[in-house]
């Protein structure tokens, strides 16, 4: 089978079945995985399918979702130099509501032993971390938990973003930009991301570079509403000024 032709079926796989993995391909045609990376960077370059971690989704599947453990081991050392940029936000003794998403997770395991702060979240994985930290007085928002985020959603987590006010909220994105606002795919945690946002004093951003420019399924806010931006150095000194216009102060860790 000549390359096109392999390509031509390799997007057929991903339209029909929403996403392709680079083992299972190179099963398939009996090639090496090398070969079928190639074959995904031909059609990202094409504009037929988006990479991503060990694999490929087709273009125009915004309500795609990567599970828990494959987006902990995404950009890991972006999202760590994001995680240690945020520590210098923290607010003194004050409250803080941390979102689901891990690069806020990996900010939450890196929280000072010294630290002294009210910590709200509906995020799992990070009350668990948090839960035997010393100073960390955490309260944990409660509601249905979706699985493959481990977060809590629905009516019970927006009732109780509605009746606090916090100095700063962490917050995580899918996707981020001037023109699409803040996206993630699932309209559930959309509502509780917005939640969080009306229930904060300031609004930091925290999302890697490979975020800028994507665009998910559901919106839950401007980029001007978001106070900071940390990201990586993957981010253009362009796109950073121009980010900047809007009025969000952009970080480069």
């Amino acid at each position: 089978m000549y390359a096109p032709e392999r390509q031509q079926e390799i997007l057929r796989l991903a339209r029909d079945g929403g996403r392709v993995d680079v083992v299972s391909l190179a099963e398939e045609f009996q090639v090496t995985a090398e070969t079928i990376r190639r074959d995904l960077k031909a059609l990202d370059r094409a504009g037929l399918v988006r990479r991503v971690h060990g694999g490929a989704i087709p273009v125009g599947r915004l309500d795609f979702e990567p599970d828990l453990a494959e987006r902990e081991t995404t950009a890991a050392d972006e999202k760590d130099r994001v995680a240690k940029a945020a520590l210098a936000e923290l607010p003194g003794e004050g409250t803080m509501i941390l979102d689901a998403g891990t690069t806020v997770a990996r900010m939450a395991a890196a929280l000072p032993l010294e630290a002294s702060l009210t910590v709200v979240t509906h995020s799992l994985p990070i009350a668990a971390r948090l839960a035997d930290h010393p100073g960390i007085q955490l309260h944990l928002i409660g509601g249905r938990v979706r699985h493959r985020t481990r977060a809590a959603v629905d009516a019970w987590a927006l009732r109780a973003y509605g009746e606090i006010r916090a100095d700063v909220l962490f917050v995580a994105a899918n996707g981020f930009s001037a023109e699409h606002g803040l996206t993630t795919p699932d309209l559930a945690e959309a509502a509780v991301k917005r939640a969080a946002l009306a229930a904060a004093r300031r609004v930091v951003l925290l999302a890697d570079s490979s975020k800028h420019g994507q665009e998910h399924f559901a919106r839950f806010g401007d980029l001007s509403d978001v106070d900071l931006l940390i990201t990586d150095s993957g981010l253009s000194p362009e796109d950073a000024v121009a980010i900047e216009r809007g009025g969000t102060e952009v970080v480069r860790a």
